[in-house]
C-alpha cells in the first residue's frame, strides 16, 4: 500500500496535508487529510454528475478538494509560498484549509462551503483560531457559492470562490 500511495504522490495524482498544531490551543487531532487533485477523476469515482451535485452532500467536500487543489497551483506560483495545512479539534471544530506564511508570522484560516448563503455558524473554527492566535491570526475567509463579498466581524469575511483567480492573495 505504501508503495502504491508513494507512486500517487509522485505522479501529482494525491497529496497530504499536514494538520496544523499549537501549544495555544489544546487536544488538536494530528491526523493527516489526503486530496486527490484531478478534481473531475475524483467526481467519477463519486458518481458525480452535474444534476447530483447541487443536492448531494458530498458537493461540499468536492468542493473543499477543488479549492484545496486550486491552492496548492497557486502556491507555486506565489512569491510568499505559505505551507498549507488544516485544522481540527477533538470536539469538531475545524478549519479546512490554514495558510502560515513563513516564519509562522501569519496564518490565514479557509472555511470552503458549497451554499450560496453564510451565516455566523460559519465562521465557528475560524474564530475559534483567531481567539487562541491574537495578532498571528491575520484573516479568516469563508469561500462559498455566493457573490458578494460579506463582512464577518474583524479580519472574517465571506468571499465568492471565484476570489481564487481574482484577488491578490498577496495583498490581503
Amino acid at each position: 500500500m505504501k508503495r502504491y500511495f508513494t507512486l500517487l504522490q509522485s505522479i501529482f495524482l494525491i497529496r497530504t496535508v499536514k494538520p496544523w498544531f499549537s501549544n495555544r490551543i489544546k487536544r488538536l487531532m494530528k491526523s493527516e487529510k489526503l486530496y486527490l487533485l484531478d478534481t473531475g477523476l475524483l467526481s467519477h469515482l463519486l458518481g458525480q454528475t452535474p444534476e447530483r451535485l447541487e443536492r448531494d452532500p458530498a458537493a461540499g467536500a468536492l468542493l473543499e478538494n477543488f479549492v484545496a487543489a486550486e491552492l496548492m497551483k497557486q502556491r507555486e506560483c506565489s512569491r510568499i509560498r505559505p505551507e498549507i495545512y488544516h485544522f481540527r479539534d477533538y470536539e469538531g471544530i475545524e478549519v479546512d484549509l490554514v495558510l502560515e506564511a513563513p516564519g509562522g508570522q501569519k496564518l490565514v484560516g479557509i472555511e470552503v462551503k458549497s451554499r450560496a448563503t453564510i451565516d455566523t455558524n460559519d465562521f465557528r473554527g475560524l474564530r475559534t483560531m483567531a481567539e487562541a492566535l491574537g495578532d498571528t491570526f491575520h484573516r479568516g475567509v469563508v469561500l462559498y457559492s455566493g457573490e458578494q463579498v460579506i463582512p464577518f466581524g474583524q479580519k472574517l469575511h465571506a468571499l465568492p470562490i471565484q476570489a481564487l483567480w481574482t484577488m491578490r492573495w498577496s495583498e490581503t
